[in-house]
């Protein structure tokens, strides 16, 4: 059994000379926006969920962008709403948010 129910990985890499990445579209903002509200909702730590932040996972194009294991299902997302949506329905509910889905 898995020590988190759900570990969630937000690049949020920043490249140099404005190359295309996830930091400069607002993925620390937001990895923190969803790590304050997993603590808010009592659903971190232990049999829970962890929210990390990542270094480049090579999909910034894509961007930005984060991963949820052990479902290995990748999302891209826009603001709050978007991480609000994979919150409830993911973490909580267990069901993909098909529209925010990576290939």
């Amino acid at each position: 059994m898995s020590y988190y129910k759900h570990h969630v990985f937000f690049c949020t890499n920043q490249r140099e000379s404005g190359e295309v990445c996830c930091a400069n579209r607002g993925a620390v903002a937001l990895q923190g926006y969803a790590k304050d509200r997993i603590k808010a909702l009592r659903r971190s730590g232990p049999d829970g969920v962890r929210i990390n932040r990542a270094g480049c996972m090579d999909r910034c194009e894509l961007g930005p962008c984060m991963v949820v294991y052990p479902d290995a299902v990748w999302y891209t997302y826009f603001d709050q709403k978007d991480i609000d949506e994979i919150i409830d329905s993911h973490l909580i509910h267990g069901r993909v948010v098909e529209r925010l889905r990576l290939p």
